[in-house]
């Protein structure tokens, strides 16, 4: 009899844990669905208006610093490195802060999709900088124009957690690349003037800032 009683418990046990551990298995689910439906608000925009600000201080910095990049092209690469590593420390500092203080499982649901929809454009940009100045020196002039299709992608790849209206900002970036690229191949050591990166990347900026100000924080205030 005590034997019979125990199996009858241990089968219970087991289809309670079975329907707790599906039920854990749902929730976990419809949190993922709705951290795809939902809108990502840990980019805003006074973080993109200084990256902004950081590519035109990186411009003046680069006409001081490295008066002749064509001729001292890792010069220029440490210039805007730094201003990258600055921008993307800034944005992700936001987001990390953001995250912890809301203490919501759906914002950082959203936070891990956010990066992972935008890092792998950086690491690519990151990796296409390295293979060109080790085995293609000679075609380093595209890389601005190569960047900015790549922060393209990176922020098309970002619009499902992100207002509709940032597809501006993706198309902005990809015609300003492809400009650039079109545009300096006649005298490709313009590519390496410090107004280049500052006329693609600030207004870009500026621009993000503008889309995040008026679709999350206008009306919203900072949730």
């Amino acid at each position: 009899m005590y034997a019979l009683h125990r199996k009858v418990s241990d089968a219970m046990m087991r289809k309670v844990d079975m329907e707790l551990h599906e039920a854990l298995s749902q929730i976990s689910q419809i949190r993922q669905q709705m951290a795809r439906t939902a809108l990502f608000r840990g980019y805003r925009s006074a973080t993109a208006a200084f990256s902004g600000v950081v590519a035109i201080a990186a411009a003046a910095a680069q006409s001081v610093l490295v008066p002749e990049p064509h001729k001292n092209v890792k010069g220029y690469l440490a210039v805007w490195l730094f201003a990258a590593l600055l921008s993307v420390a800034a944005a992700a500092t936001e987001m990390i802060l953001r995250c912890i203080k809301s203490h919501s499982p759906l914002q950082k649901e959203l936070t891990i999709q956010a990066a992972e929809q935008f890092v792998p454009a950086l690491v690519a940009g990151a990796l296409l900088t390295l293979v060109m100045e080790l085995f293609a020196h000679d075609e380093m002039w595209l890389l601005p124009g190569l960047w900015a299709i790549l922060f393209a992608l990176g922020v098309f790849a970002s619009r499902r957690v992100l207002p509709g209206m940032i597809a501006i900002v993706a198309g902005y970036y990809l015609l300003a690349g492809l400009l650039c690229i079109a545009l300096t191949d006649a005298n490709p050591k313009s590519a390496f003037w410090p107004g280049t990166m500052a006329l693609i990347f600030a207004p870009g900026q500026f621009l993000a800032a503008f889309v995040l100000w008026w679709t999350l924080e206008k009306d919203h205030g900072r949730p």
